[in-house]
């Protein structure tokens, strides 16, 4: 009821008001169609006619008692209106009745005007929007508003609390800020800022904070850093937030040296000089780390564990990483130790860097034995950690050992993901079992996973590397009966298997079908497409899309004209082999 009436709906009593209001302006249309009927066939309204039509009688005694002290009575009668207006033939003059309805009609309307506005006021009397109790009501409404997404009304809604002289608080103002900077809307956050320095209420730490994070989002930090000096200059004193959304942007940015300043100001604002801001600490560590500078981030650390013993494991994780992108792994796991020492508990995010990083180096055993701890000790392993370990595994060729681990996650009841199944039946496919392969993918299907593209290239390739290009091929078609488009991946699959295989025909076939789809060549698509007119002796051709390759301003390696110098050197043209061979040359340098 309250959204309702802030919107300008009425409650149950203005129902009956508005709905005689309705019956006034019905007494009017009347009234105006008579008045055309006396214009066009010159038939006087009188009374009989009236209460024919029920005008007498139609409203309440004390509605018509309101209508007489806003404005006398609405009724106006034609025959006073055409006195004195008849031509010389005696007819009435149809362009003064027009102008007579104008008047009437303009009349009619500023009236019932009159009576709304005199209605609204009384309303807003009744409902008592000035006072501090409702005020604080519609403000809730504001931040629900704001919470639910719908900014627009939010925003209409103070609009008009504004107009009836009532002004939301800061709070209110600053959660229709915030909702506007997620969506990106910087034009309307920053009218909204300069509204509430020019009318109220006087913008607050929070409000900066907000519109300076808006700002950072967009990486707009010359912007950002603007509003931070308008800040201090208006008197209000930034916080620690205020501070680690900057630093958090010119790390993000590099600018590690302003960062650092950023820091120093931190610890000066500070009571307690030697205690760092942890928050703000750890940003600029994981960016010291990110930039290669680890002896840096560890100075810091150290600085920080010296005088701060309330480490927590986000600080914790952030050293882990960044060592384990420095490749020590060892010092990592020293601080593993050293966390768990103090009371600590590694989360899930601790586990998965030290297990990616082990995958990386190839260290599956390990990787196994942090997994076996991580699941020992209540830490659940999410998809980014058996993601890892199966992709680890994959590329090292354990497609066994990957398949345990991916039934492990099914008897888990941890679904995963469609890029795990792809990972299964890409490698499956590479390592020439395509029956398994195909075996996954209708668990795929079971289990209500919906392939996609990638997952029809990894078959496709099977089918190709096993020779088969007729079912490589109706697994293209099958691609497009599942509302699925090939890409280029998948044009370039099959163009090299038919070149390769000397169907140059369906080859070029599948190149225009590409074309107009709107797929831009690749350079192995080209590569191939030479490699194939060179097999069927149509150097021409070859030449004429070697042109188009160069023409692309795609990187080309060396194998096109390995293709094509060995062609020329076989129809016995050393000339345009040695030509070749020196743009060859030049394309290098």
């Amino acid at each position: 009821m309250a959204l309702a009436i802030a919107c300008g709906e009425s409650s149950p009593s203005h129902f009956v008001f508005l709905r005689n209001l309705n019956r006034t302006l019905d007494s009017i249309k009347h009234n105006i169609a008579q008045i055309f009927l006396n214009v066009f066939y010159s038939r006087p309204c009188n009374d009989a006619d009236a209460r024919t039509h029920g005008n007498v009688g139609l409203l309440p005694s004390s509605f018509e008692e309101i209508i007489i002290k806003l404005g006398g009575n609405y009724q106006l009668s034609a025959e006073d209106f055409f006195s004195g207006k008849n031509d010389v033939s005696g007819e009435q003059d149809p362009h003064a009745a027009f102008n007579v309805l104008d008047a009437m009609l303009k009349e009619s309307l500023d009236r019932l005007k009159s009576m709304r506005e005199s209605i609204s006021l009384a309303k807003m009397g009744f409902l008592g929007l000035t006072k501090e109790a409702n005020c604080q009501e519609y403000f809730t409404i504001v931040r629900d508003l704001c919470l639910d997404g719908k900014l627009g009304t939010a925003l209409y809604l103070r609009r008009k609390m504004m107009q009836k002289g009532v002004i939301p608080d800061v709070l209110t103002h600053n959660y229709i800020l915030n909702g506007l900077c997620k969506i990106g809307d910087l034009e309307k956050a920053d009218w909204l800022v300069r509204d509430m320095l020019e009318l109220g209420p006087f913008p607050n730490c929070a409000t900066y904070n907000t519109f300076i994070k808006g700002y950072c989002l967009i990486n707009n930090l010359d912007k950002a850093l603007y509003l931070f000096s308008t800040m201090t200059n208006s008197g209000i004193r930034p916080n620690r937030v205020t501070y680690n959304i900057l630093v958090h942007a010119l790390c993000k940015k590099g600018l590690l040296n302003d960062a650092t300043k950023l820091l120093d100001n931190i610890l000066c604002d500070r009571d307690d000089k030697k205690t760092p801001d942890l928050i703000t600490s750890t940003i600029l560590m994981d960016s010291y780390f990110k930039n290669g500078n680890m002896v840096q981030a560890l100075g810091l650390w150290h600085d920080v564990v010296q005088m701060n013993s309330q480490v927590d494991v986000v600080a914790y994780n952030a050293v882990i990483h960044g060592l384990c992108l420095s490749g020590e792994i060892k010092l990592a796991y020293g601080y593993f130790s050293e966390m768990i020492k103090r009371g600590l508990s590694p989360d899930v995010f601790t586990y998965n860097t030290l297990i990616s990083s082990l995958c990386k180096e190839g260290k599956f055993e390990e990787a196994f034995y942090i997994y076996n701890i991580m699941s020992r000790t209540g830490v659940a392993p999410d998809q980014i950690s058996y993601k890892m370990i199966i992709q680890g595994l994959c590329i090292h060729g354990a497609v066994v050992r990957a398949n345990e681990l991916f039934l492990c996650m099914l008897e888990k009841s941890v679904m995963p993901d469609t890029h795990i199944w792809n990972l299964i039946i890409d490698c499956y496919g590479r390592y020439g079992d395509i029956s398994q392969a195909f075996y996954i993918k209708d668990q795929m299907l079971a289990c209500g996973v919906r392939p996609n593209v990638y997952t029809y290239n990894a078959l496709i390739h099977a089918q190709v590397k096993g020779g088969n290009l007729t079912d490589a091929y109706s697994l293209k078609q099958e691609m497009l009966f599942s509302g699925l488009s090939p890409d280029v991946v998948t044009y370039s699959l099959l163009i090299g298997a038919a070149c390769r295989s000397g169907y140059l025909r369906r080859a070029i076939h599948l190149y225009d079908e590409m074309l107009r789809m709107g797929y831009e060549p690749d350079m192995i698509i080209y590569t191939e497409l030479i490699r194939g007119y060179c097999i069927m002796g149509n150097i021409k051709e070859a030449e004429e899309l070697f042109g188009k390759m160069l023409e692309s301003g795609l990187p080309i390696d060396h194998v096109p004209y390995k293709i094509l110098i060995r062609k020329y050197c076989k129809i016995r043209e050393p000339d345009m082999a040695f030509e070749l061979y020196k743009k060859w040359l030049g394309s290098e340098k």
